[in-house]
Protein backbone atom coordinates (compact mmCIF):
# COMPACT_ATOMS: atom_id res chain seq x y z
CA UNK A 1 0.00 0.00 0.00
CA UNK A 2 1.36 3.38 -0.42
CA UNK A 3 2.42 5.71 2.28
CA UNK A 4 4.28 8.48 1.30
CA UNK A 5 2.62 12.09 0.99
CA UNK A 6 5.25 14.06 -1.63
CA UNK A 7 5.04 17.86 -1.02
CA UNK A 8 6.29 20.01 -3.92
CA UNK A 9 6.81 23.54 -3.37
CA UNK A 10 6.28 26.53 -5.48
CA UNK A 11 6.95 29.45 -3.73
CA UNK A 12 4.42 31.43 -2.29
CA UNK A 13 3.32 33.98 0.34
CA UNK A 14 3.74 30.28 2.61
CA UNK A 15 7.33 30.41 1.74
CA UNK A 16 8.06 34.34 1.96
CA UNK A 17 10.11 36.43 4.60
CA UNK A 18 10.20 39.84 6.04
CA UNK A 19 12.50 41.28 7.95
CA UNK A 20 9.65 42.05 10.65
CA UNK A 21 7.67 39.08 12.14
CA UNK A 22 4.50 41.94 12.14
CA UNK A 23 5.21 42.74 8.80
CA UNK A 24 2.45 40.74 6.80
CA UNK A 25 2.83 42.70 3.40
CA UNK A 26 6.46 43.93 2.61
CA UNK A 27 7.59 40.30 2.52
CA UNK A 28 9.67 38.78 -0.32
CA UNK A 29 7.72 35.84 -1.79
CA UNK A 30 9.40 32.59 -2.30
CA UNK A 31 12.22 33.21 -0.26
CA UNK A 32 11.61 29.78 2.21
CA UNK A 33 12.44 26.35 0.82
CA UNK A 34 9.75 23.46 0.65
CA UNK A 35 12.03 21.37 3.66
CA UNK A 36 12.25 24.42 5.80
CA UNK A 37 8.28 24.91 5.38
CA UNK A 38 8.16 21.08 7.09
CA UNK A 39 10.85 21.39 9.33
CA UNK A 40 9.05 24.05 10.75
CA UNK A 41 5.88 21.69 11.83
CA UNK A 42 7.07 19.84 14.36
CA UNK A 43 3.95 17.45 14.26
CA UNK A 44 5.48 16.91 10.57
CA UNK A 45 8.20 15.38 12.04
CA UNK A 46 8.70 11.05 11.45
CA UNK A 47 5.77 10.69 8.88
CA UNK A 48 6.54 9.34 5.74
CA UNK A 49 7.26 12.60 3.54
CA UNK A 50 9.07 13.43 0.61
CA UNK A 51 9.81 16.66 -0.52
CA UNK A 52 11.16 19.18 -3.84
CA UNK A 53 11.07 22.43 -4.69
CA UNK A 54 9.59 22.78 -8.32
CA UNK A 55 9.67 26.56 -8.38
CA UNK A 56 9.96 29.55 -5.84
CA UNK A 57 7.70 31.90 -7.58
CA UNK A 58 5.71 34.69 -6.28
CA UNK A 59 2.55 33.26 -7.69
CA UNK A 60 1.35 36.43 -9.29
CA UNK A 61 4.49 35.84 -11.57
CA UNK A 62 2.84 32.32 -11.99
CA UNK A 63 3.58 31.43 -16.08
CA UNK A 64 2.54 29.00 -18.44
CA UNK A 65 6.00 26.53 -18.24
CA UNK A 66 5.80 26.23 -14.86
CA UNK A 67 2.14 24.85 -15.09
CA UNK A 68 3.72 22.66 -17.71
CA UNK A 69 6.11 21.31 -15.50
CA UNK A 70 3.89 21.11 -12.56
CA UNK A 71 0.89 19.20 -14.24
CA UNK A 72 3.37 16.72 -15.32
CA UNK A 73 5.43 16.19 -12.38
CA UNK A 74 2.30 15.70 -10.01
CA UNK A 75 1.02 12.83 -12.90
CA UNK A 76 4.65 11.60 -12.30
CA UNK A 77 3.70 11.28 -8.92
CA UNK A 78 0.20 10.08 -9.10
CA UNK A 79 1.73 7.15 -11.11
CA UNK A 80 4.14 6.05 -8.52
CA UNK A 81 2.67 3.23 -6.43
CA UNK A 82 4.69 4.27 -3.64
CA UNK A 83 2.85 7.70 -3.23
CA UNK A 84 -0.42 8.11 -1.15
CA UNK A 85 -1.00 11.77 -2.09
CA UNK A 86 0.83 15.19 -3.32
CA UNK A 87 0.27 18.09 -1.35
CA UNK A 88 1.37 21.77 -3.42
CA UNK A 89 2.37 24.49 -1.44
CA UNK A 90 1.23 28.02 -3.83
CA UNK A 91 1.11 31.69 -3.05
CA UNK A 92 -2.61 32.51 -2.95
CA UNK A 93 -2.53 35.34 -6.08
CA UNK A 94 -3.28 32.70 -8.94
CA UNK A 95 -3.76 29.21 -6.54
CA UNK A 96 -7.59 28.97 -7.97
CA UNK A 97 -6.41 29.13 -11.70
CA UNK A 98 -3.41 26.51 -11.05
CA UNK A 99 -6.07 24.62 -9.33
CA UNK A 100 -8.30 24.69 -11.88
CA UNK A 101 -5.64 23.61 -14.21
CA UNK A 102 -4.47 20.50 -12.54
CA UNK A 103 -8.42 19.47 -12.36
CA UNK A 104 -8.77 19.31 -15.80
CA UNK A 105 -6.03 17.54 -17.39
CA UNK A 106 -5.85 15.49 -14.45
CA UNK A 107 -7.97 12.70 -12.92
CA UNK A 108 -6.10 11.60 -9.64
CA UNK A 109 -7.77 9.06 -7.73
CA UNK A 110 -5.59 9.90 -5.07
CA UNK A 111 -5.26 13.73 -3.50
CA UNK A 112 -3.64 16.40 -4.98
CA UNK A 113 -3.67 18.88 -2.10
CA UNK A 114 -3.37 22.74 -2.62
CA UNK A 115 -2.26 24.47 0.11
CA UNK A 116 -0.87 28.11 0.98
CA UNK A 117 -0.75 30.91 3.48
CA UNK A 118 -1.63 34.07 3.69
CA UNK A 119 1.21 35.64 6.20
CA UNK A 120 4.47 34.77 5.65
CA UNK A 121 6.69 32.21 6.96
CA UNK A 122 8.58 34.70 9.47
CA UNK A 123 5.05 36.14 10.67
CA UNK A 124 4.65 35.54 14.43
CA UNK A 125 0.75 34.84 13.45
CA UNK A 126 1.75 32.88 10.22
CA UNK A 127 -0.39 30.49 9.06
CA UNK A 128 1.07 28.46 6.89
CA UNK A 129 2.08 25.96 9.00
CA UNK A 130 -1.36 24.59 10.05
CA UNK A 131 -2.60 25.12 6.62
CA UNK A 132 0.64 22.74 5.64
CA UNK A 133 -0.21 20.41 8.54
CA UNK A 134 -4.12 19.90 7.45
CA UNK A 135 -2.82 19.43 3.88
CA UNK A 136 -1.24 16.31 5.01
CA UNK A 137 -3.28 14.72 7.10
CA UNK A 138 -6.03 15.30 4.07
CA UNK A 139 -3.74 13.65 1.56
CA UNK A 140 -3.08 11.14 4.32
CA UNK A 141 -6.80 10.51 4.70
CA UNK A 142 -7.64 7.01 3.12
CA UNK A 143 -10.62 7.83 -0.03
CA UNK A 144 -9.57 11.03 -0.36
CA UNK A 145 -9.38 12.03 -4.05
CA UNK A 146 -8.96 15.38 -6.85
CA UNK A 147 -7.88 18.24 -6.52
CA UNK A 148 -8.22 20.51 -3.98
CA UNK A 149 -7.38 23.56 -1.68
CA UNK A 150 -6.73 22.80 1.66
CA UNK A 151 -6.45 26.35 3.80
CA UNK A 152 -8.22 28.05 7.15
CA UNK A 153 -9.15 24.24 8.10
CA UNK A 154 -11.59 23.90 5.18
CA UNK A 155 -11.40 21.53 2.10
CA UNK A 156 -12.37 23.58 -1.40
CA UNK A 157 -13.15 21.61 -4.93
CA UNK A 158 -10.43 23.07 -7.26
CA UNK A 159 -13.17 23.97 -9.70
CA UNK A 160 -15.00 25.93 -7.44
CA UNK A 161 -12.78 27.86 -5.16
CA UNK A 162 -12.10 31.26 -5.36
CA UNK A 163 -9.86 33.95 -3.53
CA UNK A 164 -12.83 36.47 -1.80
CA UNK A 165 -10.45 38.64 0.15
CA UNK A 166 -7.09 40.61 -0.10
CA UNK A 167 -5.77 40.30 3.52
CA UNK A 168 -7.70 38.46 6.08
CA UNK A 169 -6.39 35.01 7.02
CA UNK A 170 -9.85 33.50 5.63
CA UNK A 171 -8.75 34.18 2.26
CA UNK A 172 -11.16 31.60 0.43
CA UNK A 173 -14.61 30.47 -0.05
CA UNK A 174 -16.62 28.26 -2.52
CA UNK A 175 -19.63 30.31 -2.90
CA UNK A 176 -21.34 27.88 -5.01
CA UNK A 177 -21.33 24.75 -3.20
CA UNK A 178 -19.57 25.64 -0.15
CA UNK A 179 -16.24 23.32 1.07
CA UNK A 180 -16.38 19.81 0.25
CA UNK A 181 -14.69 18.72 4.27
CA UNK A 182 -13.53 20.73 6.95
CA UNK A 183 -10.35 19.52 9.30
CA UNK A 184 -10.85 19.74 13.07
CA UNK A 185 -8.56 18.89 15.62
CA UNK A 186 -6.69 16.70 13.27
CA UNK A 187 -9.63 14.82 11.47
CA UNK A 188 -11.51 15.02 8.44
CA UNK A 189 -15.07 15.45 8.17
CA UNK A 190 -16.46 14.81 5.14
CA UNK A 191 -19.25 17.10 3.95
CA UNK A 192 -20.05 16.22 0.13
CA UNK A 193 -18.30 14.12 -2.85
CA UNK A 194 -14.80 14.27 -3.91
CA UNK A 195 -13.98 15.64 -7.31
CA UNK A 196 -13.25 13.28 -9.74
CA UNK A 197 -11.24 15.68 -12.49
CA UNK A 198 -11.36 15.29 -16.03
CA UNK A 199 -8.11 13.92 -17.45
CA UNK A 200 -7.26 15.82 -20.22
CA UNK A 201 -3.70 14.95 -19.94
CA UNK A 202 -1.06 17.04 -19.08
CA UNK A 203 0.96 16.43 -21.76
CA UNK A 204 -1.31 18.64 -23.74
CA UNK A 205 -0.06 21.75 -21.75
CA UNK A 206 3.26 22.87 -24.04
CA UNK A 207 6.86 23.30 -22.29
CA UNK A 208 7.46 26.27 -24.02
CA UNK A 209 5.23 29.27 -22.76
CA UNK A 210 5.52 30.74 -26.84
CA UNK A 211 3.31 27.62 -27.72
CA UNK A 212 0.46 28.46 -25.87
CA UNK A 213 -2.06 30.77 -27.09
CA UNK A 214 -2.92 34.20 -26.16
CA UNK A 215 -6.14 34.66 -24.20
CA UNK A 216 -6.63 37.70 -22.54
CA UNK A 217 -9.28 39.12 -20.08
CA UNK A 218 -11.89 42.05 -20.91
CA UNK A 219 -14.08 43.48 -18.30
CA UNK A 220 -17.30 45.15 -18.95
CA UNK A 221 -17.90 48.77 -17.06
CA UNK A 222 -19.49 52.31 -17.22
CA UNK A 223 -17.61 53.94 -20.77
CA UNK A 224 -15.97 50.39 -22.34
CA UNK A 225 -16.31 50.56 -25.99
CA UNK A 226 -14.48 47.45 -27.07
CA UNK A 227 -11.55 49.25 -28.68
CA UNK A 228 -8.83 46.63 -27.30
CA UNK A 229 -10.80 43.88 -29.17
CA UNK A 230 -8.98 45.00 -33.20
CA UNK A 231 -5.80 45.80 -31.04
CA UNK A 232 -5.16 42.27 -29.26
CA UNK A 233 -6.46 40.61 -32.84
CA UNK A 234 -3.90 42.39 -34.42
CA UNK A 235 -1.13 41.60 -31.94
CA UNK A 236 -1.89 37.86 -32.09
CA UNK A 237 -1.67 38.09 -35.65
CA UNK A 238 1.42 39.46 -35.50
CA UNK A 239 2.64 36.44 -32.89
CA UNK A 240 1.21 34.27 -35.14
CA UNK A 241 -0.83 32.96 -32.00
CA UNK A 242 -4.36 31.66 -31.66
CA UNK A 243 -6.88 34.16 -30.06
CA UNK A 244 -8.75 33.45 -26.93
CA UNK A 245 -10.83 36.43 -24.89
CA UNK A 246 -12.94 36.16 -22.02
CA UNK A 247 -15.07 38.66 -20.76
CA UNK A 248 -16.40 39.85 -17.35
CA UNK A 249 -19.73 40.98 -17.71
CA UNK A 250 -21.84 42.86 -15.24
CA UNK A 251 -24.35 40.83 -13.74
CA UNK A 252 -25.58 37.91 -15.98
CA UNK A 253 -22.50 38.35 -17.98
CA UNK A 254 -24.67 41.41 -19.67
CA UNK A 255 -21.91 43.76 -21.89
CA UNK A 256 -22.46 47.08 -23.07
CA UNK A 257 -23.27 46.83 -26.72
CA UNK A 258 -20.25 48.17 -28.39
CA UNK A 259 -18.38 45.57 -26.62
CA UNK A 260 -20.58 43.10 -27.67
CA UNK A 261 -20.29 44.36 -30.83
CA UNK A 262 -16.57 43.87 -30.93
CA UNK A 263 -16.82 40.62 -29.40
CA UNK A 264 -19.38 39.27 -31.99
CA UNK A 265 -17.17 40.85 -34.75
CA UNK A 266 -13.67 38.94 -33.50
CA UNK A 267 -15.80 35.81 -33.01
CA UNK A 268 -16.58 35.87 -37.13
CA UNK A 269 -13.32 36.09 -37.66
CA UNK A 270 -12.28 33.24 -35.45
CA UNK A 271 -11.33 34.62 -32.06
CA UNK A 272 -12.86 31.98 -29.50
CA UNK A 273 -14.60 33.90 -26.52
CA UNK A 274 -16.47 33.30 -23.11
CA UNK A 275 -18.45 35.24 -21.40
CA UNK A 276 -18.10 34.77 -17.21
CA UNK A 277 -19.48 38.14 -14.63
CA UNK A 278 -17.34 40.00 -12.19
CA UNK A 279 -19.45 38.67 -9.78
CA UNK A 280 -18.36 36.97 -6.63
CA UNK A 281 -20.97 33.74 -7.22
CA UNK A 282 -23.46 32.45 -9.51
CA UNK A 283 -23.68 31.26 -13.20
CA UNK A 284 -24.04 33.19 -16.78
CA UNK A 285 -27.02 31.86 -17.89
CA UNK A 286 -28.60 32.10 -21.11
CA UNK A 287 -27.33 34.50 -23.87
CA UNK A 288 -25.91 34.69 -27.20
CA UNK A 289 -22.52 34.43 -26.69
CA UNK A 290 -20.50 31.48 -24.80
CA UNK A 291 -20.89 30.99 -21.13
CA UNK A 292 -18.07 30.27 -18.70
CA UNK A 293 -21.53 28.74 -16.46
CA UNK A 294 -20.23 29.68 -12.78
CA UNK A 295 -16.62 29.85 -13.44
CA UNK A 296 -14.74 32.74 -11.83
CA UNK A 297 -13.01 34.86 -14.72
CA UNK A 298 -9.58 33.32 -13.95
CA UNK A 299 -10.40 29.94 -14.26
CA UNK A 300 -12.95 31.12 -17.25
CA UNK A 301 -9.33 31.92 -19.67
CA UNK A 302 -7.78 28.36 -18.11
CA UNK A 303 -10.55 27.04 -19.67
CA UNK A 304 -10.56 29.19 -23.18
CA UNK A 305 -6.80 28.14 -23.14
CA UNK A 306 -7.10 24.19 -22.67
CA UNK A 307 -10.17 24.41 -25.35
CA UNK A 308 -7.52 26.03 -27.47
CA UNK A 309 -4.47 24.06 -27.00
CA UNK A 310 -7.43 20.86 -28.04
CA UNK A 311 -8.45 22.68 -31.20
Amino acid sequence: MPSQVFIVGTGGTIAGSAASSTDHVGYRAGAVGVDQLVAAVPALQGQALAFEQLAQLDSKDMDFGTWARLARRVQALLDDPGVQGVVITHGTDTLEETAYLLHRVLKPAKPVVFTAAMRPASAISADGPQNLLDAVTVARTPGVQGVLLVFGGAVHRADRVRKVHSYQVQAFASPDGGPVALVESGSLRQLAPWPAGDGLGAERLPLEPAQWPRVELLWNAAGVDGALVPLLMELARREGRRLGLVVAGTGNGTLANALEAALRGAMDQGVAVLRSTRCAAGPVIGGELPSAGALSAPQARVELLLQLLSN
